[in-house]
């Protein structure tokens, strides 16, 4: 998560995994929330598919009732002990459901992510905050009819959206693309700054 001494007026939440130390870009710093505090970390090491990794066996000890308690933590910590005052969230993958979770006044106010994964179509009506998708075509996970359906449910609604799809790439395509292969190094390029302009836009007073 995103926060200094001088209380800034922007922040964002980076719901990947933790660098070493927190990071600044310009006048907005980010923070990951603590979710080691939950431990087993997900080891894709060698993985070329998220076919080849146990994934319900790994999101049986990573429920909601888990995760939600360090986002409310280290949200009300921001706000209340730190200061800011606009807080944006970043989410990859697992992280996408929880941008989506507390997208609204009060937690976080600006929303993006990339290749959102179990993302309930309950949770994306819920939000109430400008939300941008960066999505994979070759994604097993938020395959072509959950986007579709993604697409569908946020058209009716009061928001201010934006849904990206990138070609020829796959899920994890925004963290872990192949730099070697154009389009993979494109689409992960395009995706970052799909999410400087969203904040720029948004997240700004």
């Amino acid at each position: 998560m995103a926060t200094s001494s001088s209380c800034p007026t922007n922040s964002t939440v980076s719901t990947t995994s933790p660098p070493p130390t927190p990071c600044s870009l310009e006048e907005t710093l980010t923070y990951p929330p603590p979710f080691s505090k939950i431990g087993d970390p997900a080891n894709v090491s060698g993985i070329s598919s998220i076919k080849e990794f146990d994934l319900e066996a790994w999101l049986s000890h990573h429920p909601t009732s888990r995760v939600d308690p360090i986002m409310t933590s280290v949200i009300h910590t921001m706000r209340s002990e730190m200061g800011v005052k606009r807080l944006g969230a970043v989410g990859y993958c697992f992280g996408g459901k929880y941008t989506c979770r507390f997208l609204k006044p009060g937690f976080i106010d600006v929303g993006f992510t990339a290749h959102p994964s179990f993302v309930l179509p309950e949770e994306l009506r819920a939000i109430q905050g400008p939300l941008s998708i960066a999505a994979a075509e070759k994604d097993e996970i938020m395959d072509e009819a959950k986007r579709r359906e993604t697409e569908d449910i946020l058209k009716e609604m009061d928001v201010r959206y934006q849904v990206t799809l990138y070609g020829d790439v796959g899920h994890g395509f925004a963290v872990r693309g192949d730099l070697k292969n154009q389009a993979s190094r494109f689409a992960k390029e395009a995706a970052f700054y799909q999410a400087v302009m969203w904040f720029e836009e948004f997240l700004k007073e």
